[in-house]
């Protein structure tokens, strides 16, 4: 996923190229308090199927913004956490947090959606 910073025309453009995946940001949020294994997101994120999981989780360690750590056990232990460089974003997806709840909020008392 990691691509040459010229390609891009303005700095929004970049950021959502790299959280801009279908359950990126969503995977993200579940990290930032905490390491969880595979199984811990696929429930936090169940409509993310195993394949589309592991393709975004692949997909954010190749741009480092998170850690993917393999335990030699049976059965096999993988836990992810947010790099340093993940922990950045916690200030932008906080915001979109707060958005949201605003836009969930708003459609709830307009009782329609746009």
């Amino acid at each position: 996923m990691k691509t040459c910073s010229s390609s891009y025309t303005c700095p929004v453009e970049a950021t959502i190229h790299l959280i801009g995946g279908k359950y990126k940001a969503v995977i993200l949020w579940h990290l930032r308090n905490q390491v969880l294994r595979f199984s811990e997101l696929h429930r936090l994120v169940p409509k993310a199927t195993t394949k589309m999981l592991t393709q975004q989780l692949r997909e954010l360690e190749s741009d480092g913004l998170i850690s993917r750590t393999v335990y030699p056990v049976v059965p096999p232990k993988t836990e992810y956490a947010l790099t340093e460089f993940g922990q950045t974003l916690l200030p932008v997806l906080e915001s979109l947090c707060d958005w949201g709840t605003i836009y969930l909020e708003k459609i709830s008392d307009a009782d329609c959606s746009f």
